[in-house]
């Protein structure tokens, strides 16, 4: 937690003119003692702040001359200069402020002469005619008002000239404004002057106390007449919807303030202001030059934003306190809020809406000022009963959801005045408290009642808390501290849940503290609030942790420190019950959160008390490699977080860092990478912040620092530790980045590094640095960095880049002008591979050679040109400009003669040469260039070069990127002809979707002579490849895919080039144009190629990635100066909306793919507008695009409307757009709609996906699975209400489909927009909190939803379903069900539509479900209300059987019955359940005994509906034998309707399906111990049912579920059965499984596996008899779990291979007597080292189980220290290697064994001599689909074997090697050595660059080969301990980074 270092305060300092100058040293004394010596003193410095100094000086100067009584002439003189100096500043100078503050204090004696200087300055200024100099006048009149005595005094003197000046000012401005129209830099410059003046007249007649007197004064006077000309002025402003918010704004308070100075009587005012507001001013009662005035206020029709600009000012400049106002001032403010309720339903822009509710705001707190003087009809009015109220509340209730935050803040200000405004109007004679009252009890309840994913509810109840404490709202709802922690893992929740909580249980605290007598009050305050919070910190998940953690707790330790102690105290004691539990992060993850959380905000007192008072050493390293990644992480933070930022960092804290270092970084999830880097920042800045304080104590040689390390020991003994403990950490991070090293590695370990360079910067003057990184960077380690560029990870290569740039620029130069050459050659070579990663390499390296001061003579072999190069003494900045010049010319004529080659032959090029690679690392040099260059002269011709290479390269690539389909496209062409036939080709491929594909059909044209040969010949498919020489003659394939990628990667980085071109136009205007890199012609002609490409581009990688290049242009010229530059986004805009109008069936726009990329230019021509100004471009554009998206009947508007509801679809996608989008949606949901009834197929299909966009844009993005999420859903009043024109539109639509949904002549009409309709109603939802004061009641759309039910469509009925409830309150729920039953036919009647039953069933059915998951679940009204309803579905009772021959509506029915039967499970009051009471079982055994269960099926598969009907009458059968079995266990056989053994016998597997997955979840409760009794007597001895079902099943998914239940039921009750029920031996039986575990597929092998190794591990169990008869068929056991672990197969079945083991890992891995061979032993160890290095956490999560398991083994816990832990697997890997390697010993088979595992070091399993003589011939292909592991990294795994492996020989005092294997191991590892430096030599020289796959397997096999070496050497007695260390000089390789560490963490 480092400290921020104060900014250093930047003053311009003041000059003045030379005159002044000369008349300041003319009366300078000669002692300097006279103001004038001051001032002449005070101008000649440089330094503001210096001269701040000075001028504080002057008024005491002045004091001592008041004394001596004399005014000497000079200090007139000084006064006139001081005030010109004064009017010169600018307003921001500090300089003004302390000049006018020190004026403040002039002595009274030199007053009037200051005053008269001052205000003949003012006059001066005031006379000025410049328009552009007004601001500056403007802003001294400001600065004058301002605090400022003197300045207010003269202003005063001159008010007739000021307001003359204001308002000539105002009009000049204004007309200067409206002639520079649509200029928008210079109009929002113009419109700032307009704010500014218009703010300071304000100020003026605030201020001035003349202003009060006004209208005392004849009407003649130039003071009225300024006046009444402001008002004027400010009323067109008022009006004027063209000028900015802000200044209509400021014109209303300005109005409304002028009105209240000028108009008399004041008390007629409120009248006159409800007269404008209600637009009802008699014009003949008001006095003229109100009129003249405001005329254009008095009309009818006055726009919304100014009635609401009149009303914030109304509001805001008028006195409503004290009761000054009045009767009219209440009747006014009435009226004011029912214009804001009226304007709250008709203003549609965000601006506005944001407006309006902050001006509500302020009704609410004017409304509060009068209440508390105001008369009881006011008070009716305003109570919590009143229409108002209600209204208010409304307001509240639909927009707390609003995207806005600032307008859901102010819904909460809203919230919080009610509640005061209903106080306020209640009798203080009342005695009852606010929370009794009857308003406050329902709006508390209708709060509670509401659910949790509403964001308004929270800072609702946090309003009632502060106003009516929490004890209320407890005893509602006592549970609700841990219903808020529950929804605390959503994010979006998790900060209103926070502040929520934090404000219940301060109140709560305060409320038992004041009450309670004595402390024990504190333990009802914890068992409130503590302990929900324990048990989510030890059992929630691990978002809903992490968020409590980071939001909630700090607040709690922060309200009661005090209650960490007891915190620690319960987790401490449950972290020892529960030290073996692998479920969850448990008791020791919630004490390292609560004690981290409690250092860092300064609760623990020391970190050394903390440690050995709270928590051990040992419980800190189990926490650093927990298994869970929330526990390392709240463990490190306990380290490295301190609320002290010079809080001295411990040895011990030192210690454990370097511990979680090694076993950390390796993280796959990037959210936990960051917080450790981050962390670990943290804990440098601590110690270079600690550092500093060292340094000053030793340098003081203070001793004396209480309860600190510092007492222990001296400052320089801490100093050095902290250098040694750096460079630890340097080194294990550099040797992090061996060879090999994963991609979380190298991230992890490049970023700490970043973050050492940052903290620890080179020291300069007279600061020290405890370290410096620069320092530990050797020549390896440098060679190191510039390696990382090689990774396929390109965040990689930019941290190293950055890295590197951040070190001493001496540290990173290259002294070998050879190694220079040589990378450059490397980088130019890269940049044409034809792998796109490596351009990217290119790219980072030719930047980081820009940085060398030795490039120009590398380079000059290299350029055609010479170049001079930079001389000795050039500064830096002119030495990167100079060196990027070079390389891009080197660049730019390469690149020149390859496009020069590509005209001639594409395939050539694609093969050779892509063209992309040379212009990417062009743009990647151009990026990095300061925009000031220097050599402008010489980048001019450059930049030309550059563009009209990119316009050939372009034209080279667009016919296949045009091309109708570019995905197959491959263009031949031959060595001889390539020319003609490259032409012929793309003559042939131009784009063949042209606009009359809508219009007529394709018709093949006839030719003379069609060569079906020749077409073959000359257009190959697409998985073709074709032969062609690249530059020096190799063969070489050319595949469609490879043509593709050069060609749209071409395009996409000449986009991002012209676009970084862009961006060197000049911000402000240039005084000469040769100064430009760039001129206005060719600016437009690269707006003309992005036009040309977005139009035109078929390939959406194209079209895409020019998007951004043509976004940079666009934003450019926007910003631009050139007026010119400026208007050309807007002329582009008109342009292609023409052409998309006119729909000329020759046009080239691409009416397919979306319209390909149109959205995309339209889109970027919008989203770079001005969001500050009136957004008109986009205003324009939506009515365009909405009028042509709308329907239409002719045919020859089809494309048009196709191309406007892509555009918009893009557009409503556009985040950047915000909030300016949402007035467009209304018109956006109607096109969509009403499009999807559209005849022509692409109409409905733009429609659609526009459709689809605006859901998202409404209803937000989905983040669950549930397509219906409540996250997603938005109640009825809030969506019309945002939404207004919807309401009568939905409405409208959906009466017209109901009408005609199902019509009596029986035609099926599918009405394609029904689906739509139901869509958006279904995200609906009914509140609690909606009022009666809404006209947009959802009551009028159920009727119809309910007939939308009756259609013949399948599909819409289910969504009409779905779509009804939401409009049904849940209270009105039961009273619907009973209706909609009502309406169902009795078995009686004869004529009866099963669609119009399904219809109703389905409505019931999803009615019936959302009210058994409501909140009334369980209280005695929802059972009453449900018994109501089942006893109405009994008379429907027949639907359910064969009467009704639909199985479909059977189905539905039976699922109905099932609901009922889950939901009245409870017993009633009656002590009886409910069903049993009314006969309900008695119904349900009828229906399924006279089922087709029962009799048989007469059915087969072609009936509709079997499928659904079989399964839901399972259900509701398993349910019943399930009741029925619990009623009377003894006589279940009896009673029950059919028996689980009949259902398992059936011959469908839908019955056989459900009824097995039911019983596997009752012996998956059984055998986890969560059955609330254990099994069923009904379930007991069915072991033998489920063998003979396993033998017989066909079924894969049924004998999956049956092999299951066999695994969690215990073998000793089935295992004997085997041979009486299968006629097969238990032996046999594990046979078969096994059998079963090779051949079946992946599910059923998986469950197979795990079903044999459980039985193994029973049979290890019993007698030595059972256990030797197993074990012969142990060897098949250890094939078939050795290939179940390959990285290639499924999770699943790795996982099984992990459960497995770990079951057997007692008896097979750590067993003291070996039962199986050493070879098959070691081949399950291997497995799990195999495991443990899998790529998916899940599979190494289980495998450290397995570790874990043979660690806590008897014979096992001696090995390590962390036996019973939970750990990660990154230290689970070396702890089995120390297990296993412990093991050989005792079982004394380290002979035998040790050749095995130096074969593992060695790698003999891989073949890599095969592997790399296939390396020799493999074929470069563009994307290689070869399995890739980004987590394992064998070098980690080499150096834990080796350091294991090294120790246990060292312990071991005997050579356990035979001679004739040491001789074959030590061959063996020779010859690798040897053929490792053949093929060294045979790399090139940057073979780490060019041949990176190659020479890192070289480097990795080197390494292993080296280990086994070393080792073999140790054994035959030549090498001692210390030769541990692979030394990098053996390496035949140039340089050799990786080594094994010195020192290792012992285990």
């Amino acid at each position: 937690m480092g400290v921020k270092k104060k900014k250093e305060m930047q003053v311009t300092a003041l000059t003045i003119c030379h005159e002044d100058l000369e008349t300041l040293r003319s009366l300078a004394d000669v002692e300097g003692k006279n103001l004038a010596s001051l001032l002449l003193h005070c101008v000649q410095l440089t330094d503001g702040v210096s001269q701040i100094h000075c001028v504080k000086q002057i008024v005491p100067l002045l004091e001592k001359a008041d004394k001596n009584g004399v005014c000497d002439p000079s200090i007139r003189s000084c006064l006139d200069i001081l005030a010109r100096i004064y009017l010169s500043l600018s307003l921001k100078n500090p300089l003004k402020k302390v000049l006018a503050s020190s004026l403040n204090g002039l002595p009274e004696f030199f007053l009037t002469e200051a005053i008269q200087s001052f205000t003949s300055r003012l006059q001066e200024e005031l006379n000025t005619t410049d328009l552009y100099s007004y601001r500056k006048v403007i802003d001294n009149i400001s600065s004058c008002m301002e605090n400022f005595d003197l300045g207010r005094a003269c202003v005063n003197k001159l008010l007739k000239n000021v307001l003359h000046f204001l308002q000539k000012s105002l009009i000049e401005i204004s007309e200067e404004n409206r002639k520079f129209a649509g200029n928008h830099i210079v109009q929002t410059q113009l419109m700032n002057d307009l704010l500014v003046g218009t703010r300071v007249s304000v100020m003026l007649v605030q201020k001035i106390q003349d202003f009060q007197r006004i209208h005392l004064k004849i009407s003649t006077s130039p003071t009225w007449q300024s006046m009444c000309g402001l008002l004027s002025i400010f009323t067109k402003f008022l009006v004027d919807d063209d000028l900015l918010q802000t200044i209509q704004s400021t014109s209303g308070l300005a109005v409304i303030l002028f009105i209240k100075a000028m108009f008399h009587p004041p008390e007629e005012i409120p009248d006159l202001i409800s007269g404008l507001l209600l637009r009802s001013v008699d014009c003949a009662s008001v006095p003229d030059w109100f009129l003249n005035c405001c005329r254009s206020l008095c009309h009818a029709h006055v726009s919304h934003s100014t009635l609401l600009f009149l009303c914030q000012g109304t509001l805001t400049m008028l006195d409503w306190q004290n009761g000054g106002m009045g009767p009219r001032g209440e009747a006014l403010l009435l009226n004011i809020v029912h214009v804001l309720f009226t304007l709250s339903s008709q203003i549609k822009e965000s601006t506005l809406e944001l407006f309006l509710s902050r001006i509500l705001a302020s009704w609410t707190n004017s409304a509060i000022h009068v209440l508390e003087s105001s008369s009881p009809s006011l008070k009716d009015s305003l109570n919590g009963n009143s229409s108002i109220v209600g209204k208010l509340l409304e307001y509240v209730y639909t927009h707390w959801e609003h995207p806005l935050d600032a307008l859901r803040h102010q819904t909460k200000i809203i919230f919080r005045n009610v509640l005061q405004m209903h106080q306020l109007t209640k009798d203080k004679s009342d005695s009852e408290g606010l929370a009794a009252d009857h308003f406050v009890c329902e709006l508390t309840e209708s709060l509670l009642r509401l659910e949790w994913h509403v964001k308004g509810k929270y800072m609702c109840l946090a309003c009632l808390v502060d106003y009516t404490g929490i004890g209320h709202i407890l005893a509602l709802a006592k549970t609700i501290p841990s219903q808020i922690l529950e929804v605390m893992g959503d994010q979006s929740l998790v900060p209103y849940a926070s502040d929520l909580l934090e404000t219940m249980f301060r109140n709560h605290k305060s409320h038992l503290k004041s009450q309670a007598v004595d402390s024990t009050w504190i333990d009802e305050w914890h068992e409130t609030w503590v302990s929900p919070l324990l048990f989510i910190l030890c059992e929630g998940n691990l978002d809903q942790k992490s968020y409590v953690i980071d939001y909630y707790l700090p607040k709690l330790l922060n309200c009661s420190p005090e209650s960490l102690s007891y915190m620690v105290k319960i987790l401490q004691t449950s972290a020892d019950a529960k030290s073996g539990s692998y479920s969850s992060t448990g008791a020791l993850g919630a004490l390292m959160a609560c004690l981290r959380t409690a250092r860092a905000h300064g609760h623990l007192q020391s970190a050394t008390d903390a440690w050995r008072n709270l928590v051990s050493g040992a419980r800190i390293k189990q926490g650093l490699i927990h298994q869970h990644c929330q526990v390392r992480i709240d463990t490190l933070g306990l380290l490295c977080e301190s609320n002290r930022s010079t809080e001295i960092v411990s040895t011990e804290e030192m210690q454990w860092i370097q511990f979680f270092i090694t076993y950390n970084l390796n993280s796959q999830s990037p959210g936990v990478r960051q917080q450790i880097c981050s962390l670990l920042k943290k804990l440098f800045c601590r110690l270079q912040e600690s550092s500093q304080v060292l340094y000053k104590l030793e340098q003081s040689r203070s001793r004396h620092e209480p309860e600190n390390e510092l007492t222990k020991q001296h400052p320089s003994v801490s100093l050095q530790q902290y250098k040694n403990f750096m460079s630890s950490i340097c080194n294990s991070l550099f040797e992090a980045l061996f060879p090999g090293s994963s991609y979380p590695t190298r991230f992890s370990a490049l970023t700490i590094l970043g973050s050492i360079a940052e903290v620890f910067p080179v020291p300069e003057g007279q600061v020290q640095t405890v370290y410096q990184l620069s320092h530990d960077i050797d020549v390896r380690r440098f060679q190191t960095l510039m390696e990382c560029f090689t990774s396929t990870f390109e965040e990689v290569k930019a941290l190293a880049f950055d890295l590197l740039m951040k070190l001493p620029k001496t540290v990173i130069q290259f002294q070998d002008s050879e190694k220079l050459q040589g990378l450059f050659r490397a980088a130019l070579e890269l940049s044409t591979s034809t792998k796109p990663y490596d351009c990217v390499t290119a790219s980072y390296l030719l930047n980081f050679l820009i940085w060398q001061n030795a490039l120009p003579s590398g380079l000059s072999a290299y350029l055609q040109t010479q170049q001079a190069a930079c001389d000795g003494g050039a500064k830096s900045a002119l030495v990167v400009e100079r060196n990027t010049l070079m390389v891009i010319k080197c660049l730019l004529e390469n690149l020149e003669e390859e496009v020069s080659q590509a005209e001639g032959s594409l395939l050539q090029a694609a093969a050779s040469f892509p063209l992309y690679g040379r212009v990417h690392c062009i743009t990647g040099a151009l990026q990095r260039l300061s925009l000031n260059l220097q050599l402008v002269n010489e980048w001019s011709p450059v930049v030309e070069k550059l563009l009209l290479v990119s316009y050939r390269l372009s034209a080279v690539v667009s016919p296949v990127i045009q091309s109708s389909s570019p995905e197959g496209l491959i263009p031949m062409d031959t060595d001889s002809e390539s020319a003609s036939r490259l032409q012929t080709i793309l003559s042939e491929i131009q784009p063949r979707d042209t606009n009359d594909y809508f219009n007529q059909a394709k018709i093949l044209k006839e030719r003379d002579s069609f060569d079906l040969e020749g077409l073959n010949a000359s257009v190959p498919s697409i998985g073709a490849s074709v032969e062609v020489k690249g530059k020096e003659r190799k063969t070489c394939d050319v595949t469609a895919q490879m043509v593709l990628v050069c060609c749209w990667r071409s395009m996409k980085e000449v986009a991002l080039l012209l676009g970084t071109l862009c961006q060197l136009l000049p911000r402000q205007s240039m005084p000469e144009p040769s100064s430009r890199l760039l001129t206005v012609e060719q600016v437009k002609e690269i707006g003309d190629y992005f036009k040309q490409h977005l139009l035109q581009s078929r390939h959406r990688g194209a079209f895409e990635l020019a998007y951004t290049g043509f976004v940079k242009l666009t934003e450019i010229l926007n910003r631009c100066p050139d007026v010119s530059l400026q208007k050309l986004p807007e002329r582009w805009l008109w342009n292609v909306l023409e052409e998309i109008k006119c729909s000329d069936p020759s046009s080239k726009l691409c009416a397919t793919r979306r319209s390909a990329g149109i959205p995309f230019y339209i889109q970027a021509l919008l989203a770079s507008e001005p969001k500050k100004g009136k957004m008109d471009l986009l205003k324009v554009t939506m009515k365009e695009l909405i009028s042509l998206a709308g329907p239409t009947d002719d045919s020859q508007s089809t494309v048009p409307q196709v191309h406007a509801l892509n555009i918009l679809r893009a557009l409503f996608r556009d985040t950047r757009l915000g909030e300016n989008i949402i007035p467009y949606v209304d018109d956006g949901a109607k096109a969509a709609i009403l499009g999807f009834t559209s005849p022509v197929w692409a109409v409905r299909n733009s429609s659609t996906l526009l459709f689809s966009t605006l859901i998202t844009r409404i209803f937000g993005v989905k983040r669950g699975k549930d397509e219906l999420s409540k996250k997603n859903r938005m109640t009825g009043s809030e969506f019309f209400s945002r939404f207004p024109e919807l309401y009568p539109f939905l409405l409208q639509q959906l009466e017209a489909v109901a009408n005609t949904v199902d019509s009596d002549a029986g035609e099926l009409n599918r009405h394609p927009s029904m689906f739509l309709l139901l869509l958006v109603l279904g995200r609906l939802y009914p509140s609690p909190m909606d009022g009666t004061y809404s006209a947009l009641s959802m009551a009028p759309f159920v009727p119809f939803i309910m007939r939308c039910g009756h259609s013949p469509v399948y599909r819409s009925r289910e969504m009409a379903a779905r779509a009804l409830v939401p409009f049904v309150m849940v209270d009105e729920i039961p009273d619907t069900i009973r209706t909609l039953l009502a309406k169902l036919p009795n078995s009686t009647d004869r004529c009866f539509r099963q669609n119009h039953i399904h219809g109703t069933l389905l409505q019931v059915f999803h009615l019936l479900q959302a009210f058994s998951d409501s909140k009334y679940r369980l209280n005695t009204y929802f059972q009453q209300e449900l018994a109501d309803v089942a006893v109405c579905t009994r008379a429907k009772l027949w639907l359910a059987e064969r009467q009704n021959p639909c199985l479909v509506t059977r189905a539905v029915y039976i699922d109905i019955l099932f609901l009922l039967t889950h939901c009245l499970d409870k017993p009633t009051t009656g002590n009886q359940p409910a069903l049993e009471h009314l006969g309900f079982w008695g119904d349900v055994k009828r229906i399924v005994s006279r089922s087709e269960l029962i009799t048989g099926f007469p059915y087969t598969f072609t009936v509709p509906g079997l499928p659904q009907y079989l399964q839901s009458l399972t259900k509701l059968a398993i349910a019943a034998v399930w009741a029925l079995a619990a009623q009377a266990r003894d006589q279940q056989a009896r009673d029950s309707p059919i028996s689980f053994s009949q259902l398992l016998e059936s011959s469908f597997p839908e019955v056989r399906l459900l009824t097995l997955e039911a019983l596997l979840e009752r012996f998956s409760a059984a055998a986890s111990g969560s059955g609330e009794r254990g099994l069923p007597p009904l379930l007991w001895n069915m072991g033998g049912t489920f063998l003979m079902l396993a033998m017989k099943e066909d079924h894969p998914e049924c004998s999956c579920k049956i092999l299951k239940i066999l695994h969690c039921m215990d073998p000793s009750e089935w295992l004997p059965q085997t041979e009486h029920c299968i006629h097969l031996t238990p032996k046999e039986f594990l046979i078969w499984t096994m059998d079963v575990a090779s051949n079946e597929r992946s599910e059923i092998r998986s469950v197979a596996l795990r079903l044999a190794s459980k039985v193994i591990a029973h049979h290890m169990q019993t007698c030595e008899e059972t256990r030797d008869s197993v074990v012969p068929t142990l060897k098949q056991w250890v094939r078939l779990v050795a290939s179940s672990c390959g990285e290639h197969l499924p999770a699943e079945a790795r996982l099984a291979t992990a459960a497995a083991l770990t079951c057997t890992a007692p008896f097979l891995l750590t067993s003291p007597h070996p039962v199986l061979e050493l070879q098959d032993t070691l081949a399950l160890w291997r497995c799990v080292l195999s495991l443990l290095q899998s790529e998916e956490q899940a599979v190494r999560d289980a495998a450290t189980e397995t570790v874990a398991t043979a660690m806590s083994q008897e014979n096992t816990r001696r090995s390590t220290d962390f036996a019973f832990c939970q750990v990660d697997a990154s230290i689970a890997l070396p702890l089995a290697l120390a297990v296993l390697c412990d093991l050989l010993q005792q079982w004394d088979q380290l002979a035998p064994g040790l050749p095995v595992l130096l074969g593992w070091l060695l790698g003999e399993g891989d073949d890599f001599v095969v592997h790399v003589e296939s390396t020799q011939q493999v074929e470069d292909y563009l994307f290689e689909k070869a399995e890739v592991n980004f987590w394992a990294e064998t070098l980690t795994f080499v150096k834990y074997l080796h350091k294991h492996l090294f120790h246990l020989l060292s312990a071991s005092s005997w050579c356990p090697l035979s001679p004739e294997s040491f001789r074959h191991l030590h061959g063996t590892a020779s010859e690798q050595c040897h053929l490792l430096s053949q093929l060294f030599r045979e790399l090139p020289p940057t073979a780490e660059f060019l041949k990176t796959v190659e020479f890192t397997r070289l480097r990795i096999q080197e390494e292993r080969t080296l280990a086994c070496l070393r080792l073999l050497a140790f054994l035959e007695g030549k090498e001692r301990e210390d030769t541990l260390v692979l030394s990098a000089s053996d390496s035949p390789a140039e340089v050799n980074p990786f080594t094994l560490a010195r020192t290792e963490t012992a285990c």
